[in-house]
């Protein structure tokens, strides 16, 4: 697996800049830092006694970076699952918080663990991730990243704001499951096709 600061790096290149889109649950981002998670953290990067958008304008790349390491890969204790996990939970933790460790704990339950799904990363859950992966190393890694599309797709059918996430205007793969399948092997992702009837019924 590449070094963490790489991956930090390439999660903060792939979320881009400053971004203030009204069908984002999560309020205002930049380089994917949310405004919350400025407020959280107390960040009041222009020192005028609050933290707003003014603040999260000023955030740079590499304090991004920085805070994903600590925040989002460090803290939630990421970075003591299987290897083969570490990259794709990282990502999807960024992106949807703790909504990316019970993605993996549903999915360990489907693997027969058995494990709380509380979103935290405890010592129950790094026992099941380590069993999980002795039992498929060669498979576990794809099992995230699928269980990862289709926690987009569900999201998106039932939340039509976020739908332009999922699917672009012609109709193709959108930024959300594009995201997904880079962590899958390529004969695990779907076809064109498959997306376009995965989503037919939005219409």
């Amino acid at each position: 697996m590449a070094s963490v600061e790489s991956i930090a790096e390439e999660i903060v290149a792939r979320e881009g800049g400053f971004v203030s889109d009204p069908d984002d649950p999560g309020g205002a981002t930049n380089h994917g830092v949310t405004i919350g998670t400025l407020r959280r953290l107390g960040l009041d990067l222009d020192g005028d006694g609050d933290v707003d958008v003014a603040d999260l304008r000023r955030l740079t790349a590499s304090r991004a970076r920085d805070i994903f390491i600590e925040h989002y890969f460090r803290r939630p204790r990421i970075a003591e699952l299987p290897e083969v996990l570490q990259d794709s939970v990282f990502d999807m933790y960024v992106n949807a918080g703790s909504n990316a460790v019970e993605i993996l704990q549903r999915l360990l339950c489907d693997m027969g663990q058995r494990v709380a799904v509380d979103g935290v990363v405890g010592p129950q859950t790094l026992a099941a991730a380590a069993v999980a992966h002795a039992a498929a190393p060669a498979h576990l890694r794809d099992a995230y990243g699928i269980a990862r599309r289709n926690y987009y797709y569900a999201l998106a059918d039932r939340r039509p704001a976020s739908r332009k996430y999922a699917r672009r205007l012609d109709g193709g793969k959108g930024g959300w499951i594009l995201r997904a399948e880079s962590f899958i092997s390529p004969r695990y992702r779907l076809s064109e096709d498959e997306h376009a009837r995965r989503v037919a019924s939005w219409g």
